[in-house]
């Protein structure tokens, strides 16, 4: 059976089973090519009370329908996922600037994940049952949930949001980032034709959306994936209502490489995930700390494996090198460089400056070696093409 229709020429919001237009729209750049992506909508405060009335709803029906229903619907919304793969990444491309490639494998994640999620259960437990009492644990939906998602892995940490919050006899409001808004609005699109109307829907909006929806007294738990800043904010917003909250935020993550490990492995995998989608990963090796008797080696071999994912960026080759996602974040990786430079720290390979020629937001791969303790590329997630290395008895 062919696949449903799903076009990824125009975008909508997805409110109570329709798909809204607004009166207002924009758009973001490729940022690779900083070419306009098509139209995205501007939700209005009145869109999120109707999404959030409709959630309310469909909430009370959608608890009330079996764990098996649930997952069946679930299950054909990931068929028809897995049927439009290559779209969804090739929109994937578009938005955020994964190379094909990579945006590829972000949809086998998240399809994955989606999976797996529908192998769980919530069965209840008996705790105790004695002549005296019973004691039995269950497990009820919460109600509207909304899930405030980032741009660096828009699609898998969406996914990771919705299974979970639909599986579980929740309704579930997708607010994608405004830099990445076009897989996420699809992807609630595609759940019309799954859950009922109001169960799955998606907003498109700026900023102040993921301020509202924290603080609308009709939604039940927030969960966000961003930065430590964003989470202050929404944290604070979700105080007005004491609403339940989730947060996974940013880390200044470190790789501490230990003197019996073998130089060519450890370089080979802490290239992959210091540098994979240009460093703008939350788990990414970020600083690396190596034992001063492999120390040259590691570093050497580490240089060698950037200096030529540089030389296929520069040709316009397939590379794990992505561009920054949006201007703002382009900006603020473009100061974090400059400090480098400012600091007269010791770049051993890589470039201060944006790549030259490119026309869209790249940097070479950085490293720098042995940075002091006070310097912004060591205080800071730097969320970018940029690693360093040290070795502690230096």
């Amino acid at each position: 059976m062919a696949p449903p229709s799903l076009s990824f020429e125009t975008f909508g919001n997805v409110i109570d089973g329709k798909i809204v237009q607004s009166a207002t729209t924009r758009r973001t750049l490729n940022p690779a090519t900083l070419e306009e992506n098509a139209e995205a909508p501007l939700c209005t405060v009145d869109d999120v009370n109707k999404t959030v009335q409709a959630a309310q709803k469909a909430a009370k029906l959608w608890a009330e329908t079996s764990w098996e229903d649930r997952k069946e619907a679930l299950s054909g919304f990931i068929q028809a996922f897995e049927e439009r793969r290559d779209e969804f990444a090739q929109m994937l491309n578009k938005e955020q600037g994964k190379s094909v490639f990579w945006a590829q494998h972000e949809i086998s994640t998240a399809l994955h994940f989606l999976k797996g999620t529908c192998q769980l259960s919530l069965a209840g437990e008996t705790i105790e049952d004695t002549p005296q009492g019973k004691i039995t644990t269950h497990y009820s939906p919460l109600g509207v949930v909304a899930g405030i998602t980032p741009w660096n892995y828009p699609v898998f940490l969406a996914c990771g949001k919705i299974g979970p919050a639909l599986l579980a006899g929740n309704a579930f409001i997708l607010k994608p980032s405004p830099f990445t808004p076009y897989c996420g609005l699809k992807l609630a699109e595609l759940g019309v034709r799954f859950f009922p109307p109001g169960v799955f829907q998606a907003l498109c909006g700026d900023d102040k959306l993921g301020q509202s929806l924290a603080s609308h007294p009709d939604v039940d738990l927030i969960t966000l994936t961003g930065s430590v800043g964003t989470g202050k904010k929404v944290m604070a917003a979700c105080a007005s209502t004491l609403k339940r909250l989730t947060l996974e935020l940013g880390g200044n993550d470190a790789a501490i490489v230990c003197a019996d490990m073998d130089p060519a492995t450890i370089a080979g995998k802490i290239a992959l995930f210091g540098f994979c989608n240009s460093g703008q990963i939350c788990t990414a090796m970020k600083r690396v700390f190596v034992h001063e008797s492999i120390y040259d080696q590691v570093l050497s071999i580490l240089v060698n494996i950037v200096e030529a994912e540089g030389r296929k960026l520069q040709a316009g080759e397939e590379t794990m090198i992505s561009p920054i996602t949006n201007k703002p974040h382009f900006e603020r990786t473009k100061e974090l460089f400059a400090s480098i430079e400012h600091d007269k720290l010791k770049v051993v390979t890589g470039s201060t400056k944006p790549l030259a020629g490119s026309k869209g937001f790249f940097f070479l791969p950085t490293i720098v070696d042995n940075p002091p303790d006070s310097s912004a590329v060591v205080q800071q997630e730097q969320f970018g093409p940029t690693n360093w290395g040290k070795a502690p008895n230096r």
